[in-house]
């Protein structure tokens, strides 16, 4: 590697007040320092993925623990050979992770924690009904045997594709995601409503493909989606095999390139005949702006971080 570069993916339901004292002052804190990423920040907690060097993610974090007044923090490391990121991002939300539902509270209320460890054998139980709570686009590339996909959008549609299962408040339900942030919010959903025997993967699908490295039995299919330039982590956690189009954020292969529907930035199979011809037409003007500052070797705000 040409520097040992670092990912930070974490989170924490937790009530906090003077949300834009907060926001202004991990902005200056991050400043002088070498991390980029995504973090969101809203009232029942805060959400994100940062990339830099170890000395500076850790000196981060331990600055976010003392500012919200917090021991712990779900958090899931890898490294990588880039920085998957082109800037830093704070950004106040409603959500930290949007169900569209403000009366759910993970903080008080979510369900049972299962280890790596035990995953496997409650995916094979047929007791559980294993519930994918991530969006289509990421369960298409690689998701957990015997599981479900909910075919939803986004997230706040999770809410009414369990309305539409009508199932038995006794049902045993079994969920995981990416990292952990969304089971939380949807077990806090389920129990909220009457559920009585809900389950998530403890640290999410990046946490049972660490636990699982190196070894031979996984249950895991496929690559995991992440949102960020490395788009996906295949079960030894380094960079997939998939790229992203930047017309609609689908995964893409190399294949899907060739298609006659692939133009760089702009379109894939996936949106080519969804997008409007605004769309487009702005899609095509950004990537000619980013191809000429690339010949030229000139910054730009899209350009790979080494």
């Amino acid at each position: 590697m040409k520097k040992n570069i670092y990912i930070y993916t974490f989170y924490r339901f937790k009530k906090i007040k003077r949300l834009k004292t907060l926001k202004k002052e991990l902005e200056i804190s991050s400043k002088n320092n070498f991390l980029y990423g995504s973090i969101l920040i809203a009232d029942e907690g805060i959400n994100g993925t940062i990339s830099g060097t170890k000395i500076d993610l850790e000196n981060f974090i331990k600055k976010i623990k003392r500012l919200i007044n917090i021991r712990k923090l779900s958090l899931k490391i890898s490294s990588n050979q880039f920085i998957p990121f082109y800037r830093l991002k704070i950004r106040l939300k409603k959500e930290i992770v949007t169900i569209g539902d403000k009366s759910v509270n993970p903080e008080k209320l979510s369900g049972k924690y299962i280890s790596p460890n035990n995953w496997d054998k409650i995916i094979k139980d047929k007791k559980y009904l294993i519930v994918d709570t991530r969006n289509k686009y990421e369960v298409n590339i690689g998701t957990f045997k015997n599981s479900i996909n909910p075919n939803t959008k986004s997230f706040r549609e999770f809410p009414q594709y369990i309305k539409n299962l009508k199932l038995s408040k006794n049902q045993p339900i079994a969920m995981f995601c990416t990292g952990g942030i969304r089971c939380e919010k949807a077990s806090s959903y389920l129990l909220q409503k009457g559920f009585k025997n809900i389950n998530q993967l403890d640290g999410g699908i990046l946490n049972y493909l660490e636990h699982k490295k190196n070894k031979k039995k996984s249950l895991w299919v496929g690559e995991c989606f992440v949102f960020d330039n490395r788009v996906s982590v295949n079960k030894e956690l380094k960079k997939g095999k998939y790229d992203q189009c930047f017309g609609c954020r689908n995964p893409i292969t190399e294949e899907d390139k060739k298609l006659y529907t692939y133009k760089k930035g702009v379109t894939c199979k996936y949106c080519y005949h969804i997008r409007t011809k605004k769309q487009i037409n702005s899609s095509v003007t950004r990537q000619k702006q980013i191809d000429m500052a690339e010949r030229n070797n000139l910054i730009h705000p899209f350009k790979k971080i080494l």
